[in-house]
């Protein structure tokens, strides 16, 4: 990968260059997010240690073969001894914590192991924080969900209340309390910076994720079959994947070099992008073409909020934070990602040149 030199120069022009030579732990590796933070960590020329479950069957860590460019340690966050091992093997000082159980209706159908998983999970990484002395900066992944959802058409900040409804969403507010209660207890005192970060719905390519609406999109195009949405109404800010890992590495990174940074922020598009699921895929149909149309095949499942919005006014005053691309530009490049690993191209050389394309798109990103 480190030869592939005009998308590493443009990284470091981005000043992802803070990351060179880091020593860099990632939990959930082996999920969506965690491979393409993982792909931009070790462009940017970082030392990555990534802990999770192996991956599953058909998986964007595989396609990419980010075996061949990232430490792997396979284990689960629910297991504290295997996870203090690999911890203390890594000796990190940057840690992204991105392991979850992510879907709402799995926390429906499992919920003792989705709180076990959210909540202990976190816990065990904070532990393995507190227990050493080389960590100097922590971000804890969470979600737009972790907010009481009171159907408010404005923006939820920072500030409100923390109450997620459902299994899944209560699991990852308790997940933000139990950060808030290590970082106020323990590593404060010690200077270790601690934040959380609350994202919207992602987006992008290499998400093959059961239950989320572009992955069922495009298993729907592959097999020639109309999409079926289950809630075309249900409101949601909808981002691509890249313009959240931009803000987790700009908030580990700042609150690196500065404490003042520390807290929770909002990470979501602006009010333009928060779209219903059916104009979600609408715009899906329309960048994959091909004929291909969905369905309302109604809502039978167990209850999900019908609208979140984010206000995340917070890091865009503070760090300067704000997206870059557009929902329709969102969906363009997964559709264009997923068309070319179709087609036989490389997955990891297309990840390369999102990202390549990304984060030289404003000089004054980090």
């Amino acid at each position: 990968m480190a030869e592939r030199r005009s998308t590493l120069e443009a990284l470091e022009i981005n000043d992802l260059a803070f990351y060179q030579g880091r020593r860099v732990f990632v939990t959930g590796h082996t999920g969506f997010k965690g491979a393409w933070l993982c792909a931009i960590l070790a462009m940017a020329g970082a030392e990555v240690t990534g802990f999770a479950l192996p991956p599953a069957e058909e998986s964007l860590w595989t396609l990419a073969g980010l075996e061949r460019h990232v430490r792997s340690v396979y284990g689960d966050i629910r297991e504290l001894d295997n996870l203090r091992t690999a911890f203390r093997e890594a000796r990190p000082e940057i840690v992204f914590h991105l392991a979850a159980q992510p879907i709402v209706r799995e926390g429906y159908r499992d919920p003792v192991g989705t709180y076990h998983t959210n909540v202990m999970g976190t816990v065990h990484i904070l532990e393995c924080v507190r227990e050493t002395d080389y960590v100097r900066s922590v971000l804890n992944v969470t979600t737009d969900k972790v907010y009481q959802n009171f159907q408010w058409s404005w923006g939820y900040r920072e500030t409100d209340a923390l109450n997620g409804g459902d299994p899944y969403s209560n699991s990852k507010s308790c997940s933000e309390l139990v950060t808030d209660s290590y970082r106020g207890s323990f590593l404060d005192a010690r200077g270790v910076s601690v934040s959380t970060a609350r994202a919207g719905n992602v987006i992008g390519g290499g998400d093959f994720a059961p239950d989320r609406i572009i992955p069922d999109c495009i298993r729907a195009a592959r097999a020639g079959k109309p999409i079926q949405i289950r809630n075309p109404y249900a409101v949601r800010p909808y981002q691509h994947v890249l313009e959240p890992l931009s803000a987790y590495l700009l908030i580990a990174r700042r609150q690196c070099e500065d404490a003042k940074y520390v807290g929770s922020y909002n990470v979501g598009p602006g009010s333009q992008d928060c779209l219903t699921t059916g104009e979600l895929a609408d715009l899906f149909c329309r960048s994959w073409g091909d004929g291909v149309r969905w369905e309302h095949v109604g809502n039978m499942g167990p209850h999900e909020d019908k609208i979140l919005r984010l206000d995340c006014s917070r890091i865009q005053a503070e760090l300067g934070w704000t997206p870059r691309w557009r929902i329709d530009r969102a969906v363009e490049e997964t559709a264009a990602w997923t068309k070319a690993w179709l087609g036989g191209q490389d997955a990891l050389l297309a990840m390369e040149r999102q990202v390549d394309a990304f984060f030289c798109g404003n000089m004054k990103v980090f």
